[in-house]
């Protein structure tokens, strides 16, 4: 076998087909240019306290569109996953101030969170509803429900062993940024070496044909969905330990962040091609351009301005790699 051949065999195996890798490398250089870049317009960037802060900070943004790249790449979406972030804080709080241990309130957040879902799943597959519509609404639903309980404040919510899984570092390696690569390597294991992760591209690939030949349609996206939900509990469990409180709508800012993300790191919106790894990087590139452009004085208006640029920039990519495809 030749080097080349070799080369693209090691890329397939890891990223998920040849395109989809190609993609990745790419991003790859894309960061390591952006990270040489920052290191001359800044004295402060390249040091190892502001590279922690960098890994503990995206970990949020990347717990959320971790679950949520198989969700699109079977073909559905999930925007209420931000919301499910903010509302599992707040289960959090709420019943620990009622007397229930931590751990148990973090648990039955994250059940709550797997209603969500499966509410969500339901009425995009059965029923056959608009997944954009319907996770808007459950967006919606979820975020009042956050505030109703709340009155729109925050709760405190400082616990002795829970702030660690916020503010906690494990060889010098801050706790989200390493649960947040747990999740990663788990959901690349399940895309590429299980039966499902294999439905899971053929239903967003042509959902119509699956059914014809057996495949569990409706059952693999009713699962992606409770997935990118609990995803969402995840992300809003770290959240909460790393701010010491519960705020409705700490996570909401970075949904958008989330699904530029998400098509940026190669998955597309038409379903059936995508990467974990793609989605990773991507936040990568996303974290740090928001840190560099902080650390530049670049204000939180024009931040917000790249976000959308980023958004729309990776929608025409998607869309120029369909025509190219």
């Amino acid at each position: 076998m030749s080097q080349s051949a070799q080369t693209n065999s090691l890329v397939k195996r890891l990223f998920g087909g040849s395109g989809v890798g190609t993609t990745v490398l790419i991003l790859l250089v894309f960061y390591v240019l952006l990270l040489v870049v920052f290191s001359f317009l800044s004295p402060f960037f390249m040091t190892v306290r502001n590279m922690t802060s960098i890994s503990s900070n995206i970990a949020l943004i990347g717990l959320m569109a971790a679950a949520g790249t198989p969700l699109i790449i079977a073909g559905g979406l999930d925007l209420s996953v931000a919301a499910v972030a903010g509302l599992t804080g707040v289960i959090i709080a709420l019943l620990h101030a009622a007397g229930i241990p931590i751990w148990f309130a973090v648990l039955a957040a994250i059940a709550v969170a797997v209603v969500v879902g499966i509410v969500n799943g339901i009425l995009a597959t059965y029923l056959r509803l608009n997944p954009l519509i319907v996770t808007l609404a459950t967006m919606s639903i979820v975020t009042g429900v956050s505030l109703i309980l709340t009155g729109g404040l925050s709760k405190p919510l400082l616990v002795d062993g829970f702030n660690w899984v916020g503010q906690g570092r494990i060889a010098g390696i801050p706790v989200p940024a390493l649960l947040m690569l747990t999740v990663y390597i788990g959901l690349w294991l399940m895309m590429q070496k299980t039966h499902f992760g294999r439905y899971a591209f053929a239903v967003g690939g042509n959902p119509d044909a699956s059914r014809l030949i057996g495949l569990p349609v409706d059952r693999t996206q009713i699962t992606l969905y409770v997935m990118s939900a609990v995803s969402g509990a995840l992300a809003g469990t770290v959240l909460a330990a790393m701010l010491g409180a519960a705020a409705p709508n700490a996570a909401g800012p970075h949904l958008l962040t989330v699904i530029a993300a998400i098509i940026l790191g190669g998955t597309s919106l038409q379903g059936g091609r995508g990467s974990v790894w793609g989605t990773l990087v991507a936040v990568l590139i996303l974290g740090t351009l928001n840190n560099g452009l902080t650390l530049m004085n670049v204000t939180s208006f024009w931040q917000d301005v790249t976000r959308g640029v980023v958004l729309i920039l990776a929608v025409g990519f998607d869309g120029l790699r369909q025509r190219m495809a």
